[in-house]
């Protein structure tokens, strides 16, 4: 499995914490920026972890800004991507189950990082239900 993660300047602390926290589950990591705490605009990293995932170059992606909105709001533009925002294990459970999310983000500023990887660990061991939630990714998917 390959994971990609980005971020801006306002996640750029998390999202380094969650690419430690998924090398050593073993995972995969490419990283897409930023490298610095240096002020950016998240939409170029948001679209290009997704344009990473909808391409088949990673399997899952992880994405974070100051909270979490504008770089899952840039994500979600790209085809393919359903990319969920969350703040809670229960989200990340909930995000991959109903909607099959193959990207999360998550806020460097509201996040607290312990949180953070129990989010990214419920995420990545969650399996998609499909039956009727089938249904309502392939609408998203067609949008």
């Amino acid at each position: 499995m390959v994971i990609a993660v980005a971020s801006d300047h306002g996640g750029f602390e998390l999202k380094n914490k969650v690419r430690e926290h998924l090398r050593k589950r073993g995972i995969k990591v490419v990283d897409l920026g930023t490298d610095s705490e240096e002020s950016v605009d998240y939409p170029i990293y948001g679209k290009a972890c997704a344009e990473a995932v909808a391409s088949g170059k990673a399997d899952l992606g992880v994405v974070c800004c100051g909270t979490g909105i504008g770089i899952s709001i840039a994500a979600n533009k790209v085809k393919g991507i359903r990319c969920g925002l969350c703040t809670s294990v229960e989200m990340a459970e909930l995000t991959k189950k109903h909607n099959n999310a193959n990207m999360i983000a998550l806020g460097g500023r509201t996040t607290d990082p312990e949180l953070a990887m129990k989010i990214v660990d419920k995420w990545l061991d969650t399996e998609f239900e499909g039956g009727r939630h089938q249904r309502r990714v392939d609408m998203l998917d067609e949008m």
